[in-house]
């Protein structure tokens, strides 16, 4: 996943929450359940019985917005096991049986708003297969069902998002990232709309039904977390980028977005000659409609993205890398709990930096490293001490409260930290051990430090006081040993900002050839107060408010709100009234409602666009905010 924004708190991004994890071997294998970690976000027991693949088969209706069917589910079981515990939420369970059509005992715990219920069910005497017959509920957060307003279609349009618990809104089954399943699907969708999913099977041609409807069919045959079953159908069209990759998009979008994409077979490359093969078949990309809240998920073998990195330049695809680099961290070896939720992000934030080097070169990745570090300076800055640690202990809490820079770029500063220290040879041949020797498997902190000694510091007590991992993944902020961060490229950047506060015309401004997050260093570098005068200045030679940048774009807005700059304000409102990203829309929202002056701005233009947002984007806004009519 790529997102991150101090203002974006709440929903499927990121997350934390296990307690009490003790592992100590460096070789447990995947399908050794007994030796995980508990898992305190879900109520699986896995060392009695668990899931090992899911067999989907449902019906989308869109009218009454419910996924309708079932789910088999295959199940491994210890020799005296008389019962399996599932995860679900707001799913209406109307049946279980076994495979031969025979009715099997179930109950329902008690609900917790967070984690839903526990569905406990008998196991049939002679079969390893439980059918569940179900429908979802409103309340099923991970099912997204967008109208004819939140796409560019104009057709409707549904997409899931699991991560990080939410899998258990649409799917019964064991909704911990430890506890991985292979999968495979049938569903079934109105006439003129296509089916994909992160699995193999992808393509616009389904079976046609007797009803008018259209199946399409699906198989992963790699164990994956739960979080990364992931689906999606509207009214869809396919470009190849490569021998092994493509997008899918509506019709309005898919040109712009093969053109956007067309060096993901480059970035694939280098991945590959960094840290092995990429073991997933394909690599496509989904664009989302423009009310997709987020900026990327990396569900295996076709990324969820933002249309919002559709600049039109290329400058937006380090979104792309990241995901990508989800391929091996994450995806291929993922945290066996959220408590270890860094093991995915900072390795994955480490590794794309990596890709954009070999890509586009060192000035490039440098830059990156530093908006990284800035980040997370100003992370640490708010966050309680003990939510900087790498491996946190969140139980009890909601695990979304672990999606911050530290997970992200901590965890990455800790890598390039190591990489400095051991030196990048030597490093990049661990990394790319530690990926195959993992593989298709859950992992824990104490475990990769145990992998850690094994393989790269091998008996050297002296190189491993250097890293002191422990200082990095179980003490407070940035261990004294963090490499330093410098980028030639913005301290230029910052010299002809400073040139423009001493009074240099824009237009006089040495600004060519430079890259989105030059620009961003110029925006942030400004003074924070700015006559009128001096922005139509730099509006005038630069073109800040009509950007189709919408990373500069918000920045620049973001500068004309806080000096009541109004010539943007035309851009300002149709930004928010035309993509619902909520790393964009909740601070501007946020900013607007902090003045006088700028709060009926917010409460007028909300009003209008709120049906228009996903209920992530507008759930957060409602508590800066409040929801339209909710006084009334």
């Amino acid at each position: 996943m790529h997102e991150l924004s101090r203002f974006a708190l709440p929903a499927f991004l990121l997350f934390a929450g296990l307690a009490g994890c003790v592992e100590t071997t460096t070789d447990t294998p995947n399908d050794d359940l007994s030796a995980l970690p508990h898992d305190v976000h879900s109520y699986a027991k896995p060392a009695e019985a668990r899931v090992t693949h899911v067999a989907l088969n449902l019906n989308a209706d869109f009218e009454a917005q419910q996924l309708v069917g079932t789910a088999t589910l295959t199940i491994e079981t210890a020799p005296d096991a008389e019962e399996i515990v599932l995860d679900i939420r707001d799913l209406a369970i109307e049946q279980i049986t076994d495979t031969d059509g025979n009715e099997l005992t179930f109950s329902t715990g008690d609900t917790d708003d967070l984690l839903g219920a526990p569905l406990t069910i008998e196991l049939p005497s002679a079969a390893n297969q439980i059918v569940v017959h179900y429908r979802t509920g409103e309340g099923a957060d991970a099912v997204q069902w967008l109208n004819s307003e939140q796409t560019s279609s104009g057709a409707p349009f549904l997409f899931t998002q699991g991560q990080a618990i939410l899998t258990r809104t649409w799917i019964p089954t064991q909704d911990s990232p430890g506890i991985r399943q292979t999968y495979e699907a049938e569903i079934t969708v109105p006439e003129g709309l296509t089916a994909v999913m992160s699995a193999e099977g992808n393509s616009r041609d389904g079976e046609p039904t007797e009803d008018g409807r259209t199946t399409f069919r699906f198989r992963m045959d790699e164990p994956i977390p739960p979080y990364l079953i992931a689906l999606a159908i509207g009214d869809l069209e396919f470009r190849e980028l490569g021998p092994r990759s493509g997008v899918w998009a509506e019709p309005q979008v898919v040109e712009a977005a093969a053109y956007e994409f067309a060096e993901v077979e480059a970035m694939m490359d280098a991945a590959e000659n960094l840290y092995g093969p990429y073991r997933w078949g394909r690599y496509d990309i989904l664009v989302l409609p423009p009310s997709f809240p987020f900026g990327g998920m990396e569900n295996p073998r076709l990324t969820f993205a933002t249309p919002t990195i559709l600049a039109g330049d290329r400058s937006l695809v380090s979104l792309i890398a990241h995901e990508l680099a989800h391929s091996w961290s994450g995806n291929l070896v993922t945290n066996a709990t959220w408590d270890d939720f860094w093991l995915n992000e900072g390795f994955t934030s480490y590794f794309e930096n990596r890709i954009m080097e070999a890509v586009y070169g060192a000035d490039y990745a440098a830059m990156l490293e530093s908006l990284s570090r800035t980040g997370l300076d100003a992370e640490l800055e708010e966050l309680d001490e003990a939510d900087t640690h790498l491996r946190l202990n969140l139980e009890g809490r909601d695990p979304d409260e672990g999606m911050t820079a530290i997970a992200y770029d901590k965890g990455a500063a800790f890598l390039f930290t190591v990489e400095e220290i051991v030196g990048r040879e030597r490093f990049d041949t661990f990394l790319r051990g530690y990926f195959d020797a993992h593989a298709f498997r859950p992992m824990t902190t104490e475990r990769f430090v145990a992998y850690m000694d094994a393989e790269l510091f091998a008996g050297d007590a002296g190189l491993r006081a250097r890293v002191d991992p422990e200082a990095w993944i179980y003490g407070p902020g940035l261990p004294e040993n963090a490499s330093e961060v410098t980028s030639e490229a913005f301290s230029r950047v910052e010299a002809q900002a400073e040139a423009f506060s001493n009074g240099t015309a824009p237009a006089e401004l040495s600004t060519e050839e430079w890259t989105t997050h030059e620009w961003l260093h110029f925006l942030k570098s400004l003074p924070e107060s700015l006559s009128s005068e001096q922005l139509a200045a730099l509006d005038g030679a630069f073109g800040f408010t009509e950007t189709g940048n919408s990373e500069v774009r918000f920045a620049w807005l973001r500068v004309a709100i806080r000096n009541r700059y109004e010539p943007a304000f035309a851009s300002l409102e149709e930004f928010l009234t035309t993509q619902g990203r909520r790393k964009f829309i909740l601070p501007l929202y946020t900013d607007l409602a902090a003045s006088d002056w700028g709060r009926p701005i917010a409460d007028r233009i909300y009003r209008d666009a709120r049906p228009t947002y996903h209920a992530i984007t507008f759930n957060s806004v409602d508590e800066v905010l409040g929801a339209p009519g909710a006084a009334e």
